[in-house]
């Protein structure tokens, strides 16, 4: 993985030296070096052929880029403690087979982002977050309650260990018992994969029988009370983001509801535009894990 970022990246440094401005766009690079995008994609293809968890890993990578100081690249940085690379690490776990999902076109002409420091990951969204939590944390980001819906529906690729469900598990709220939330023909099987006091690094898929697929699977799986990780099942604690969800299975839905990956496709480029760096907010590097 570390190699076809550094390949991706090194790609893309060169090529934003031709146009720095800031400003994105689709086809940024189609006059420079009309075949950048392809090149890129060459390069996940064939990384995707020999690691089948390479699709679940970049997704999470870019969330992660984009949630702290905008999507600037800062995440590659090696910065020593201190650095969000350590956020990298724990993204490179959630990682499935790789899947086909939209396709889609995609904004460039970024800047690389000027700091990288863990400190500023605090307010990540975490599995442990209430609803409330959760929607303030993507308002701060300029996201809405779709976007919280559709990108925790990306974990429809991934997987998670059982240092996550411990707490949903077996002290939920302080409780001394499971999340209430769990379906009861669905908490034997997690309390299996992940028994008390066990082994908190085995993995397990975070959507529940479709784990290899991108597909809608996942929210008919929050819906139904058989969602992974805590703070998916969240979303069903909310009128607002619980009618999201409902509103990709109405009788009607299938003929004139929303389209799930449509709205995925929205949600990421929105996303992809949190904290563009330009003028002097950003800069383009040489040696993309430093700043020099």
């Amino acid at each position: 993985m570390k190699i076809v970022l550094l390949a991706m990246i090194i790609l893309f440094d060169i090529l934003i030296v031709v146009n720095s401005e800031g400003q994105l766009k689709v086809g940024f690079y189609n006059q420079v070096c009309p075949n950048a995008e392809s090149v890129v994609t060459n390069i996940v293809r064939d990384a995707a052929k020999s690691d089948h968890r390479m699709a679940a890993a970049l997704l999470r990578l870019h969330f992660h880029d984009c949630f702290v100081e905008g999507c600037d690249g800062s995440i590659l940085v090696d910065v020593g403690s201190t650095s969000e690379r350590d956020i990298v690490a724990m993204a490179a776990r959630d990682a499935v087979a790789f899947s086909h999902g939209p396709v889609y076109q995609v904004e460039t002409g970024r800047k690389d982002g000027l700091v990288s420091n863990i400190d500023l990951a605090s307010r990540m969204p975490d599995v442990t977050d209430s609803i409330q939590l959760l929607k303030q944390k993507f308002i701060e980001k300029g996201l809405n309650d779709k976007d919280l819906v559709i990108l925790s529906a990306a974990h429809t690729i991934g997987s998670t260990a059982c240092f996550f469900m411990e707490e949903r598990l077996y002290n939920f709220a302080t409780s001394g018992r499971p999340d209430p939330s769990i379906n009861p023909r669905f908490l034997p099987e997690l309390t299996s994969t992940c028994p008390k006091h066990g082994d908190i690094m085995v993995r397990l898929p975070m959507d529940h029988g479709s784990e290899d697929t991108f597909d809608i699977q996942i929210l008919q799986n929050i819906r139904s009370g058989f969602a992974v990780l805590q703070s998916d099942a969240k979303l069903m604690d909310d009128p607002t983001t619980r009618g999201i969800v409902e509103s990709y299975f109405g009788v009607l839905a299938p003929l004139t509801g929303p389209s799930f990956e449509a709205d995925f496709v929205t949600s990421m480029i929105r996303m992809g535009r949190i904290g563009v760096k330009n003028g002097s907010n950003g800069n383009i590097r040489r040696v993309c894990k430093s700043f020099n």
